[in-house]
């Protein structure tokens, strides 16, 4: 299983599907992905393989952590980050591991936030901010 941007210079090899996956509305995703959420994949960073060049984007977050989204340069897609708050696990972006039957988000955070119109009602747990502080 693999995740890739839109022309396939940046590559994450999976190991396959994970438990852990998070739909998040918050403001700062809404604005990475040009959408109303983004929904993430987590694995263990020394899991996965990553092939080819990225360039990186640091913010920080509302507790004052950094969270880094990595990027192709070619072609400009979001494919992984990693969260200060969690150093050892890497995010995948799910829409770039295009595989329809990948199983759906098991959490919603920064609810919030979360446009009127969106219902994750998959998602067995919901949160009105992150998961943890």
């Amino acid at each position: 299983m693999r995740a890739e941007c839109a022309c396939g210079a940046l590559v994450v090899e999976l190991p396959g599907p994970t438990v852990s996956v998070v739909a998040c509305h918050c403001i700062e995703c809404q604005k990475r992905t040009g959408s109303p959420f983004g929904v993430g994949a987590y694995y263990p960073t020394e899991i996965l393989r990553i092939v080819g060049e990225s360039r990186a984007y640091v913010r920080k977050t509302s507790t004052g952590g950094d969270f880094t989204s990595h990027f192709c340069p070619h072609c400009g897609s979001t494919v992984y980050w990693v969260a200060g708050k969690h150093p050892d696990m890497t995010g995948v972006a799910v829409g770039n591991i295009a595989d329809l039957s990948f199983p759906h988000p098991i959490r919603s955070v920064w609810e919030q936030s979360k446009y009127n119109w969106i219902d994750i009602g998959c998602a067995a747990q919901h949160f009105p901010q992150s998961t943890v502080t």
